[in-house]
């Protein structure tokens, strides 16, 4: 996975400490120190708190503070898998229409959140910790009924006209000082000129409706039941086994012993489907450890030990040995891997994550034509499949030659249609067109970039140049102007000084 430079962007975001504890206060149930933060009653008014553009401007503000820090894991098919999964959930719930986006965040606590419009995030320690695919799924339905139930709108309700980065940065300081009287006072002393008032409650109540309501969604959508208190048992004998702190997922989801009991009585009452053997899920998260790790030799011998255990469940052994072949890889030890990636491909012909790796495999081992023809076929064969058409695009500006850029910023702007939100994408179409002689288009990617991962005033300064530009067409001035005037509304949104046209 590759690491992308951080945008300085600092009086455009939250630090990043804030930004953790704004998206937690946001979407889970805070017990910091063990005390409760009473919130009034609000009645129904809930329903209609936001409309569907501040739902998604808020999302947007979210979306751009988490990109800013590089917390989000852009892998294509590690995202896509677990956003499949996501919207699986979605389409069996009380609102299957309702806009969501499912993230993946580098984060090594065993956590998960779900915030205003719809952003559900799972921590990477979350799914390493997970043993099987329901109980990631449990934990996802979970977080999306607290997102159907209108629970975390009670946090916000008071605070509706404040800014975006204000009323979270006002949530924030309220868990940041352990959510007692004091600290209440503070963050509104702070915020007084605002005259509102920001709580955060997630009672016992939103925990078991959201228990209740996640279970039915997650049998609906094809999922073991007993994914969900299957996990939080877990969590609690590993806690009390290791004799030390609970982990972040229990303490802002409290489980007892009656809560598990509940959602396993439940789930008793359900169909349990066929879910299949796993594989999917033992490929995402081996790959996710297999990334992340950040010595890959600990992977590869993560990897190693695990692989004798379980040679009587071939899914989750081949899932170990796709994850040991992406350790070794990252080793460079090409010779090694090769006959892994070669071996699960040879048994699974048609699995697309062991195509791509051998395609993976042949680039960075000096096989560039041979991994190119295999990328083109699978482009030719799968039209529009993202995680085809990043590596795709990836190899072919690794090339650095007119007539492979032309084909890769084609390949990349029809991705761009279905996938606008991706800075990283834009970021390669920005170096396809550099290297195909489209500096316009390499110009107005990169602002987008640049944009999307929370620098807005650079996004600004990068348009501002382009425009000053005199080889601009009617139609290109036209859409750059536009796109400069939303952008310096985002930065009067923020109230930061828009920097100064030349």
């Amino acid at each position: 996975m590759e690491t992308h430079r951080t945008v300085k962007t600092s009086r455009c975001r939250l630090p990043r400490w804030l930004l953790a504890l704004v998206i937690a206060a946001a979407g889970t149930a805070s017990v910091a120190q063990e005390r409760r933060i009473d919130l009034p009653d609000m009645g129904n008014s809930a329903e209609n708190f936001l409309s569907d553009s501040e739902e998604k401007e808020y999302a947007e503000a979210i979306m751009m503070q988490m990109r800013a820090y590089n917390m989000l894991i852009d892998d294509p098919l590690i995202a896509g898998y677990f956003a499949d999964m996501g919207f699986r959930l979605v389409a069996m719930s009380d609102e299957p229409t309702k806009a969501f986006r499912f993230v993946v965040l580098d984060e090594p606590r065993v956590n998960a959140f779900a915030a205003p419009g719809g952003v559900v995030a799972l921590h990477s320690g979350l799914i390493l910790e997970a043993e099987a695919e329901s109980e990631v799924a449990g934990v996802l339905a979970h977080e999306i009924a607290h997102i159907t139930q209108l629970h975390m709108y009670r946090t916000l309700e008071n605070a509706q006209r404040m800014t975006i980065p204000i009323a979270l940065g006002m949530l924030g300081l309220i868990l940041a000082g352990g959510g007692g009287g004091e600290a209440i006072v503070g963050a509104l002393t702070t915020g007084s000129a605002m005259q509102q008032q920001a709580y955060i409650n997630f009672t016992r109540a939103n925990e078991a409706e959201a228990d209740r309501v996640g279970i039915r969604t997650l049998a609906m959508a094809g999922y073991d039941p007993d994914g969900m208190a299957d996990f939080f048992e877990r969590m609690n004998r590993i806690n009390r086994a290791a004799g030390q702190q609970p982990p972040e997922f229990l303490r802002t989801h409290p489980v007892t012993v009656n809560r598990i009991a509940e959602a396993k009585d439940r789930a008793a009452v359900m169909m349990k489907p066929d879910v299949g053997n796993g594989l999917d899920f033992y490929l995402a998260q081996s790959r996710l450890r297999g990334l992340l790790e950040p010595r890959p030799a600990d992977a590869a011998a993560w990897f190693e030990d695990r692989l004798d255990d379980v040679q009587d469940d071939e899914a989750r052994a081949s899932g170990y040995r796709y994850g040991l072949a992406i350790a070794l890889q990252r080793q460079r030890k090409f010779d090694e891997a090769r006959p892994l990636v070669e071996g699960l491909l040879a048994s699974d012909p048609n699995r697309l994550a062991y195509a791509l790796q051998l395609a993976s495999l042949d680039t960075e081992s000096g096989r560039d034509e041979a991994a190119l023809e295999r990328l083109a076929s699978l482009w030719e064969i799968f039209p529009g499949n993202h995680a085809i058409a990043v590596q795709y695009g990836k190899a072919l500006v690794r090339r650095d030659d007119p007539e492979s850029a032309r084909t890769a910023s084609d390949v990349l702007r029809r991705q761009l249609r279905s996938n606008a939100d991706d800075p990283a994408l834009y970021e390669l179409y920005a170096r396809a067109s550099s290297q195909a002689g489209q500096d316009i288009r390499a110009s107005e990617a990169l602002a987008e970039s640049y944009f999307l991962r929370g620098g807005v005033e650079e996004a600004v300064e990068q348009l501002q140049m382009l425009k000053r530009r005199d080889d601009l067409d009617y139609y290109q001035r036209a859409r750059v102007t536009a796109r400069l005037d939303e952008m310096r509304i985002i930065l009067a949104d923020f109230e930061v000084q828009q920097p100064e046209e030349g």
